[in-house]
């Protein structure tokens, strides 16, 4: 599986983007489609994620607490693509922002080493 992330930028406070994750290759494995974030310095940290069985069942969709309400992850089967808006953004949002995908499993959601195939990562940065 290739995951091809796009859509990062350079924005003001308060500001929106919205971020591309298309797969492809062997896709019918995969079951879960999420971003991570890495600010300079920091680990990599979950942000949003969403299984592809049902791309509008709310209830497959987390969030870190730090965006809940200002990010939204949606899916689009046809295109085999993973959206991530971002709304209201802040510097802290500052970081490269990679897409990840995984098979179905029990494990923890927000664990990026249970995670098979990995995307590049694009930059956003919010200036104050």
């Amino acid at each position: 599986v290739q995951l091809q992330a796009s859509g990062g930028g350079l924005v003001q406070v308060g500001g929106s983007l919205r971020l591309s994750c298309e797969f492809s290759g062997r896709t019918y494995g995969v079951d879960r489609v999420s971003w991570f974030r890495q600010a300079p310095g920091r680990e990599r940290r979950f942000v949003a994620g969403i299984r592809r069985s049902d791309w509008t069942n709310d209830g497959s969709i987390l969030y870190s607490d730090s965006v809940k309400g200002r990010f939204t992850i949606s899916g689009d089967n046809a295109k085999n693509t993973v959206y991530l808006q971002m709304n209201d953004l802040k510097p802290e949002d500052t970081a490269v922002y990679y897409c990840a995908s995984r098979k179905k499993t029990f494990r923890n959601v927000e664990t990026s080493s249970t995670y098979d195939y990995w995307g590049r990562g694009t930059q956003v940065t919010v200036s104050s």
